[in-house]
């Protein structure tokens, strides 16, 4: 039956006309799809959705997504990659897929908060069982691992307080005893280090099991995408995961997919320039009097820095810093000294192009207080692309308005 000899309105659904092939340009195309059509019931029944030889469903992938997924593993040196609608969707899809009643998951005491927060509600819920452990000493992981660890998660540096741990040794503790391990790279984001091959020693191949990665960070770059992956190099662990992936019905948006390809490119060039202001602004604040510490990994004296120094070997730091601030402030004059920032703004995330200011209350995360790091209220700064300078000066009309 021809266009001709249909309604107007079938015809727009129906129409036969496709655009030729060939067409290339610096950005992929976008596909946007729940549907998938097959071109015959055989090839319907052939096609394996845990494969990514063809298409069957929006949910298991479509050429954008499998291309994202390509690119990412390029990045991190990983062979397979699924996405998740967040960083913390990323790190629950870890969870569910590896762990069952009875079964235990270490944590860092400096992880990063909603991972905790995680274990202590639904994991707990439903019979998992979490202790934390100090990232900083290898022997207290090697203590705490008992017959029913399934799952050891690590991050570099921890989450606020930027200790840089030793993740080789870590994960030597964890392969000696059989256990999986699972990395929150979003600090590092495939730049600073390679999650699967760790071997500044020599060691080639001693990596991480699981590298997990919020997009929403340098990735994506413009803090207006949520997004996370969950990258592997074993076959078997990773469909262990995409079979609870797909169970759970965990998808992206074609549109927030898009975001991040056009995002990749630039990635590097914007990491480095959050890094090179945060580490100019960071030796500045530990001039400041109200700042008695400055919490980043690539300070001479900062908590971890000959592991950053040893493992991330171009040198590279992101572009996060935390400052304690003198005890003697009160939390009400540190919270008017964001208040009185103009250029940072006061928001959580980072990775974006504006600099950011949170104030946190440590001594509600962490108990004991860390050992590493001074009395004080804590602030951290996430440096976005602004000049450097007039950053500098936003922190010191800050500190005359309200901490002088």
């Amino acid at each position: 039956m021809s266009s001709s000899q249909i309604d107007p309105v079938t015809a727009l659904i129906h129409h036969p006309y496709a655009p030729p092939a060939g067409f290339a340009a610096p950005q992929p195309g976008t596909f946007k799809a729940s549907t998938v059509i097959f071109p015959n019931v055989a090839a319907m029944r052939a096609r394996n959705w845990k494969e990514k030889s063809g298409y069957t469903y929006g949910l298991h992938g479509t050429p954008s997504t499998f291309l994202l997924e390509e690119r990412l593993c390029a990045l991190e040196g990983g062979l397979q990659c699924l996405l998740a609608p967040s960083g913390l969707a990323a790190i629950a899809t870890v969870a569910l897929g590896l762990l069952r009643t009875g079964d235990e998951v270490l944590i860092p005491d400096n992880a990063y908060g909603p991972n905790k927060a995680l274990a202590e509600g639904e994991l707990a819920a439903w019979g998992i069982t979490h202790r934390l452990y100090d990232a900083m000493d290898p022997a207290d992981l090697a203590a705490r691992i008992s017959a029913r660890t399934r799952l050891v998660w690590l991050e570099a540096p921890g989450s606020v307080t930027m200790e840089f741990p030793d993740l080789p040794e870590l994960v030597r503790v964890c392969r000696a005893r059989g256990v999986t391990t699972a990395l929150d790279n979003t600090w590092g984001a495939g730049l600073a280090f390679q999650p699967f091959d760790l071997g500044g020693d020599g060691t080639r191949g001693l990596g991480v099991d699981i590298s997990v990665h919020a997009l929403t960070k340098y990735p994506s770059g413009g803090g207006d995408v949520l997004m996370g992956s969950v990258i592997t190099r074993d076959e078997a662990l990773h469909l262990k995961l995409k079979l609870s992936h797909m169970r759970l019905g965990v998808g992206v948006g074609a549109n927030d997919v898009e975001a991040v390809l056009r995002s990749l490119p630039s990635m590097a060039l914007r990491y480095r320039a959050h890094d090179a202001v945060a580490r100019e602004l960071a030796l500045w604040c530990a001039q400041q009097p109200p700042f008695v510490q400055v919490l980043h990994p690539a300070l001479p004296g900062a908590p971890g820095h000959d592991h950053w120094r040893h493992l991330c070997a171009p040198g590279l730091a992101a572009g996060l810093f935390s400052v304690i601030i003198d005890p003697r402030f009160t939390s009400s004059q540190v919270d008017a000294f964001c208040d009185a920032l103009r250029l940072f703004k006061l928001g959580y995330s980072w990775g974006g192009p504006m600099s950011l200011v949170v104030p946190y209350d440590l001594a509600s995360m962490r108990n004991p207080w860390p050992a590493r790091v001074r009395r004080g209220t804590l602030v951290r700064f996430s440096i976005g692309l602004e000049n450097a300078a007039d950053l500098r000066d936003d922190l010191q009309q800050a500190l005359r308005a309200a901490l002088a």
